[in-house]
């Protein structure tokens, strides 16, 4: 016995086709999202492709995707051509430095800002918001200027002072700790707890998705950081990876295989602190809408 299709209940053929449309749906939006994610990847792709070449075939015409012969010996030859252990070690310095004093001190600020009632206090937060609008070329300069009189020039202090301080990390934490409830805070106070025993033990320990995001972008930022370091510091025993990269362009030309590998090796800090901290980021999620949902 055969059953016609047209005599489905109405209601059975469109939640077919609501499914059916749905399939293509997610597929479609799966198919787009792989195209964009394979677009954002293959300069990394392609960063590590001309770090297995021989450096006359990165500069070979035409352009092939992939190299004809595989030079892995790079890396190990980009590591020891250079003091690469000493870029490495200052860059690490720096950057946990400047992320340590910035995670401080936007705690502090932000703290102050959210929960605190002083006379100005929105005009005062209005004036250090108005920083981020400075472009970092037009304080070089006079930084350099204070740096040079204190004597720091060549000095880790010297690289890590001047940029350790961040407006950007005070209104991020700030917006997160608005969102905290103030009951948490009334009902620390009724305990006999001060300020900062609340920040510590209560706000902290709540806005550690907002504070492990900054520490990524921080780190990441200083990480990277070529402008500062190469003001302030001369020489290469306090070169920073960035900064000690450029020695493989020489007169007699430039080694972008090399710069391509220790490029590569330099990104493998961030990429494990991204993959560290990526569960607290993605918590922060949760805990945030929890929050707005009160």
């Amino acid at each position: 016995m055969t059953i016609d299709p047209t005599s489905r209940h109405p209601h059975s053929v469109s939640q077919h086709r609501h499914r059916i449309l749905r399939r293509i749906g997610s597929f479609a939006s799966y198919t787009g999202l792989s195209l964009i994610a394979l677009l954002f990847l293959f300069p990394f792709f392609w960063m590590v492709s001309n770090a297995v070449r021989s450096n006359a075939e990165v500069m070979a015409v035409p352009v092939r995707i992939f190299p004809e012969e595989y030079h892995w010996g790079t890396f190990v030859e980009a590591v020891v051509s250079l003091p690469f252990g000493t870029f490495l070690l200052n860059s690490f310095v720096v950057a946990c430095g400047v992320t340590a004093i910035v995670i401080a001190v936007s705690c502090l600020s932000a703290y102050a800002f959210a929960r605190l009632r002083f006379p100005g206090r929105e005009g005062l937060l209005l004036t250090y918001l108005t920083t981020l609008m400075i472009p970092q070329v037009m304080l070089v300069i006079p930084l350099f200027l204070i740096v040079s009189t204190f004597g720091w020039i060549n000095t880790y202090h010297g690289m890590i002072l001047p940029v350790a301080f961040s407006s950007f990390g005070t209104f991020l934490l700030r917006q997160f700790i608005l969102g905290i409830p103030k009951d948490l805070d009334e009902a620390a106070m009724m305990d006999g707890a001060s300020r900062l025993r609340i920040l510590v033990t209560v706000i902290i320990p709540l806005a550690m998705p907002a504070i492990g995001l900054l520490a990524l972008f921080t780190f990441i930022a200083q990480w990277k950081s070529f402008l500062w370091p190469l003001i302030a510091t001369s020489g290469v025993e306090m070169a920073t990876l960035p900064l000690g990269l450029t020695l493989f362009q020489t007169q007699q030309g430039t080694a972008w295989n090399y710069i391509m590998a220790g490029a590569t090796i330099s990104m493998v800090p961030g990429v494990i602190l991204a993959i560290v901290l990526q569960r607290v980021i993605y918590k922060g999620i949760t805990v945030s809408s929890g929050f707005g949902g009160r």
